[in-house]
């Protein structure tokens, strides 16, 4: 299931992206937020394993790895969640049913298709976008 993770990577990216000359660090990023700064962290790891975002302990706030226009939101919903992560249906169903038999396979193909579209979604659009439509930088 998509949870906040996703929305909370943006903000921190776009946050780091546009304020990148005010050493933008976990509780920077955190009082933006509106979270704990290891929430801002967490996340912060994995956009850094995703290599698009640099920093971290020892360093004088964050930063972002590549130019805005070249991130895309898709990059970033990648970086922040699990394969299979946005739809899930739900285990054991009765084998006994007509329904319950054959549920499963019928929503995987329908849920499949819904993903796909998303992710195209995601895909046309960038970091640099979600920057000019907040019109700041």
């Amino acid at each position: 299931m998509i949870n906040t993770r996703f929305s909370v990577a943006i903000h921190i990216l776009t946050l780091v992206a546009t304020q990148n000359d005010k050493g933008v660090t976990s509780d920077f990023i955190a009082k933006s937020v509106n979270t704990n700064p290891v929430v801002i962290r967490r996340i912060g790891s994995l956009l850094k394993k995703a290599n698009l975002l640099k920093g971290g302990p020892g360093v004088a706030g964050y930063s972002i790895v590549t130019e805005p226009s070249e991130i895309t939101l898709l990059d970033i919903y990648r970086a922040v969640t699990s394969e299979g992560e946005l739809f899930a249906v739900h285990d054991h169903p009765n084998p006994n049913c007509d329904v319950g038999r054959n549920i499963q396979a019928t929503l995987d193909i329908s849920l499949t298709r819904a993903q796909q579209a998303m992710e195209n979604e995601l895909n046309k659009q960038t970091l640099a976008d979600i920057i000019q439509h907040l019109s700041i930088q």
